[in-house]
């Protein structure tokens, strides 16, 4: 048959490449990454898979007559984390999809 070598040998590579893709994603998961604001006032830990993993508020910036502005640095250093994820990620993962054009991957 024509061209079976062919079609096992991508098979092949694609098993490959899924087993590389699952050991990526479950050193994304490992990665730690941190978002500030308020001068380091408050920090934000978010894993590789974007939970957050860690809040840290300095006792300084705590003023019980000021919440919204506790919340607003929450946010901030919240939104920056996730933002870091999503570059991780993008970089990771996007070494599998170079050259393919698969719309909404990565």
């Amino acid at each position: 048959m024509r061209g079976g070598g062919n079609m096992q040998g991508m098979m092949k590579q694609m098993q490959k490449m899924q087993k590389q893709m699952a050991k990526a994603q479950e050193e994304l998961g490992e990665k730690r990454l941190t978002g500030t604001a308020g001068g380091g006032m408050v920090t934000v830990t978010v894993s590789g898979h974007k939970e957050v993993v860690d809040v840290e508020i300095k006792e300084e910036v705590v003023d019980p007559d000021d919440i919204e502005m506790l919340q607003d640095l929450v946010l901030a250093a919240t939104n920056e984390a996730m933002k870091a994820a999503d570059e991780l990620t993008n970089s990771t993962m996007g070494q599998f999809t170079k050259g393919m054009n698969l719309p909404g991957m990565f």
